[in-house]
């Protein structure tokens, strides 16, 4: 097949790169990239692993054509941590536990993200509901829970100390 040239602007930087025009995004960002936050989890688009920001928005990559993203802002976890360090998000991640395995981490932190942005002090149920569409076989998720309550928390206290 004939690769095609198009440029991709992930995390703040454009990158140029020839792919076949049937590469879905997930392969782009892993391959061609080598941004392997995002994961495949399922091929089926059931289980959020491989969730990223386009234009704000979260996406499943495992279901879009790179090349349909030309043009368009393309976050992914890697571009999530804050002027070299890490976010609120990821931080309380790793202090309450918020994962096992770890392999459903980035799709649910692009998912929180977007919800964070959205309603930055969300109910526990529109939290569950929020990441409803995300899937980890791994925990109970009331670590996930916790930790993106401390997010928020956090999040409360660096805005109030900025004021």
């Amino acid at each position: 097949m004939k690769k095609e040239l198009i440029e991709l602007r992930v995390n703040g930087r454009s990158h140029e790169i020839a792919i076949e025009p049937s590469k879905l995004l997930l392969d782009a960002l892993r391959q061609d990239l080598d941004l392997t936050g995002s994961k495949r989890g399922c091929d089926d688009s059931s289980c959020g692993a491989c969730t990223v920001q386009v234009d704000g928005t979260p996406m499943l990559s495992c279901t879009m054509l790179a090349a349909s993203c030309e043009g368009q802002e393309i976050t992914t976890v890697e571009g999530v941590s804050e002027h070299g360090s890490l976010a609120a998000i990821q931080k309380a991640y790793g202090d309450w536990g918020g994962s096992q395995c770890g392999y459903c981490t980035p799709g649910f932190m692009m998912t929180v993200r977007h919800l964070l942005s959205q309603n930055p002090n969300p109910t526990e149920a529109e939290i569950r509901g929020g990441l409803s569409s995300n899937l980890c076989r791994c925990t109970g998720y009331s670590q996930m829970y916790q930790a993106i309550k401390a997010a928020i928390d956090a999040e409360q206290k660096g805005m109030a100390a900025s004021r």
